[in-house]
């Protein structure tokens, strides 16, 4: 009996071991397993992480694009500006080059182009509107100085002439902002002249501002201007004392100088105002070169188009313009018009006969040649520096019961330098440039 149960024992202990082996098998496996499963439930973890990370990112340059980068863009359109970066660039560095890069570079072109599409359609219809207005106003302005020419060309009475001035100088004004506009609207300023002397050119720009009685002007300068260039450098001249005389005291004056360089001539102006903060120095010198274009659409509710208007001048006719204040003469600004050689001409081969008889002011700078009916009156001036009109050939005069009394030696000083002004740049004649 005892060894049947030994044997047994010996026959049961195999079985045991090996079913202990295979269980222990069966769990190194499971735990291995296990450890599989937890190693990808890490991995997916990260993954899920990593994605919501990206997409988080996503989400974030979407609004930075959405709020930064957009705005920016359309404003930098409005404001004319060229550059191809000013919407800025991502936020997030990691993005560069991807597909989000690409697509946000892509709407941004998209908006840029519908953007200026836009402006240029918006700017092409203000061109037209004011161009249109400007020359019919035009038009009334030069049919009201024809009258007013007429008048005084009848009249004998001094004291007509001191009240027709003020009228006849603010129609001046007028007729300059008006050809400034057509100008920047693409007109020519629509005047014909011969070569005329360069003081008759700044005299002309002088008589069509309203403080004309500020500017000193040179007595001598043997240099004369092209017909082409006389009335773009009047327009330019006028605008740059306008200006000098805006900005500076009513007390003080507006100087003129003119040097001769090697290659041209420069007609200075200097004024006593406060002169001009950094940035608006910088955008008056950018508007002065031409370099920045004049956008109707852009000039505000108070527009000031008179530096577009000499830079629009300066570069279609190759003369230049500036501002600075380190050579002003009176602390203020100083502006430069720099006529090139190419823009001056020889003086007429034969001089104006000077003698003892009256001096007859010179027609306007390249006036062109008027009828007898509407030719301006012819001044003299008086020793008080009052200008006596001379009458035209075969004009009956006036009975000695209508002759004006002699006027004081002070009467005439506030109108001699506009007259003369005026006697120089008077001008009916509304023909424009038929070549550019």
């Amino acid at each position: 009996m005892s060894s049947l149960i030994q044997d047994a024992a010996l026959y049961v202990a195999p079985v045991g071991v090996a079913s202990t082996i295979a269980v222990s098998a069966a769990a190194v496996r499971l735990r291995r397993a296990l450890g599989a499963r937890e190693r990808d439930l890490r991995q997916a973890d990260q993954w899920l992480s990593t994605v919501e990370g990206q997409v988080a990112v996503r989400d974030a340059e979407a609004l930075h694009l959405a709020e930064a980068r957009l705005p920016a863009l359309v404003q930098a359109v409005l404001n004319g500006s060229t550059d191809g970066h000013a919407e800025g660039e991502l936020r997030h560095s990691s993005l560069v080059g991807t597909p989000t890069d690409h697509a946000h570079r892509a709407v941004l072109q998209q908006v840029r182009d519908l953007a200026e599409g836009a402006g240029d359609r918006a700017e092409d219809a203000a061109r037209s509107a004011v161009l249109a207005v400007t020359r019919s106003v035009q038009a009334l302005v030069y049919e009201q100085q024809g009258a007013i020419t007429h008048l005084l060309a009848t009249e004998h009475d001094e004291k007509v002439l001191e009240l027709v001035q003020p009228i006849d100088h603010t129609g001046s004004q007028l007729a300059r902002r008006l050809q400034i506009l057509g100008v920047l609207t693409g007109m020519w300023p629509g005047r014909q002249r011969d070569g005329a002397a360069l003081l008759d050119v700044v005299r002309g720009g002088v008589s069509r501002i309203r403080d004309y009685q500020r500017v000193q002007v040179p007595k001598e300068s043997a240099h004369y201007v092209a017909g082409r260039y006389v009335e773009p450098v009047v327009l330019a001249v006028a605008e740059l004392l306008d200006n000098a005389a805006r900005h500076s005291a009513p007390s003080t004056p507006v100087e003129v100088s003119i040097l001769e360089t090697h290659h041209g001539i420069s007609i200075q102006i200097h004024d006593a105002g406060a002169g001009m903060p950094p940035e608006v120095r910088e955008e008056a010198e950018l508007r002065l070169s031409g370099r920045r274009e004049a956008r109707l659409t852009e000039l505000g509710a108070l527009p000031s188009f008179g530096h577009f208007g000499v830079g629009t001048l300066a570069k279609r006719y190759g003369f230049r313009a500036s501002v600075d204040e380190e050579h002003s003469v009176h602390g203020g600004v100083r502006a430069v018009l720099y006529l090139p050689r190419a823009l001056l001409t020889a003086p007429p081969e034969t001089p104006q006969q000077e003698s003892s008889a009256p001096h007859h002011q010179p027609p306007g700078p390249g006036m062109a040649p008027v009828s007898a009916a509407h030719q301006p009156p012819q001044y003299t001036i008086a020793p008080d520096g009052l200008p006596v009109r001379e009458r035209a050939p075969g004009r009956r005069a006036a009975p000695a019961g209508q002759q004006a009394a002699p006027a004081s030696p002070e009467a005439g000083q506030a109108l001699a330098a506009f007259v003369q002004g005026v006697a120089s740049a008077r001008t009916h004649t509304t023909d424009e440039e038929s070549t550019s």
